[in-house]
């Protein structure tokens, strides 16, 4: 097998979950490319299958693991100009191996049957994304935004107020008291005239 470059775990972790998640790439190939043939080794080596004796291997498999290994890195490899279009999957069983393929066998078959593909995808040309999940940094950015007004436009059920409503709802009774008591008061001069509104009461009632 070919000498498989070292990697920093997380950097690889980090560029297969941006492409299980979107679907997409951003790094040039042949180091994508590095990274999935590293992680593929990783993922292979933590299947008991792997300890075992070459007969056991072979009754299990049906090839040894070093052959298993090395047939599916080929197949990897064999991607020339760009990965298969079944990227993203390929992605998504490297990362959950273990929670998905019970024995290496089943893991096997998954991974041929996506490398077994001829069409490609290009690298995109997006920006590459900062993170594929909503963290604190974009929680904490929310939370510094200005608080909305006291007083908004009237709601369709009512009156929304986000300050004190005791406050709020005794300022808008008042408004209506005085504007009660104005109408009232038009409306009696009306009906009394001048002369007797401006008369003091004689005795209190």
């Amino acid at each position: 097998m070919e000498p498989t470059p070292e990697f920093v775990e997380e950097e690889v972790r980090g560029a297969l979950e941006v492409t299980s998640s979107t679907g997409k790439f951003w790094l040039d190939w042949d180091k994508l490319k590095n990274m999935l043939s590293f992680q593929l080794k990783q993922v292979l080596l933590e299947y008991p299958e792997s300890k075992m004796a070459t007969e056991q291997q072979n009754a299990s498999l049906g090839e040894t693991f070093p052959h298993l290994v090395k047939r599916l890195d080929e197949e990897l490899r064999a991607f020339i100009q760009g990965p298969p279009f079944t990227l993203q999957r390929i992605c998504e069983i490297l990362l959950a191996a273990r929670s998905i393929y019970p024995n290496l066998s089943k893991l096997a078959l998954a991974l041929e049957k996506n490398l077994l593909v001829t069409s490609t995808i290009t690298v995109c040309t997006d920006a590459y994304p900062q993170t594929t999940m909503p963290n604190s940094n974009e929680q904490d950015k929310a939370s510094e935004e200005p608080p909305p007004p006291t007083l908004s436009n009237s709601m369709p059920n009512g009156v929304e107020a986000t300050g004190d409503r005791d406050e709020v709802m005794t300022e808008v009774e008042e408004a209506n008291i005085n504007h009660n008591i104005s109408t009232d008061m038009d409306s009696f001069q009306e009906m009394v005239g001048p002369s007797e509104t401006n008369a003091a009461p004689t005795e209190n009632s």
